[in-house]
């Protein structure tokens, strides 16, 4: 299948699980290489990150998971459209660390709710660090 159709499908999914409307376009995806996220997304620090969301209609991959057919990749995406369209919507305050939690949460249950529809995995995934915890490591600041 197309790589472009199979992005616009897996849209769909996280619009049919998260209950957000389904916008006209598809955000742009770019895969990185890892130490991409380590600069981008863990302030330099070593992390575990594979996929980022920027705020502004770009869905980060990484490289590894450029085969987005294969299950954990797909689901990775839907996770990661399902921010797109909480962005689209403006229903969090992407700046609120107690935001970024919520819209954690959120993707991680479509991401589980799509794995165990389409591929009966029942192995969940669950919510790591937030961006804002990364930013707020190593200082006193806590999340909101």
């Amino acid at each position: 299948m197309e790589h472009e159709s199979i992005l616009a499908i897996l849209l769909s999914w996280a619009a049919h699980l998260s209950g957000y409307p389904m916008p006209a376009d598809v955000p742009e995806v770019q895969f990185e290489e890892h130490a991409f996220f380590v600069e981008n997304v863990c302030g330099g620090k070593e992390c575990n990150v594979v996929g980022w969301y920027n705020d502004a209609n770009v869905v980060y991959i990484d490289e590894q998971y450029r085969n987005v057919e294969d299950g954990f990749a797909s689901g990775l995406v839907v996770h990661e459209f399902t921010h797109y369209l909480q962005h689209k919507s403006g229903a969090y305050d992407s700046l609120s660390c107690e935001d970024s939690i919520a819209r954690e949460r959120e993707a991680y249950d479509v991401q589980n709710r799509y794995n165990i529809e389409t591929l009966g995995s029942v192995t969940l995934i669950l919510p790591g660090q937030t961006t804002c915890a990364y930013a707020n490591a190593g200082t006193d600041k806590h999340p909101e």
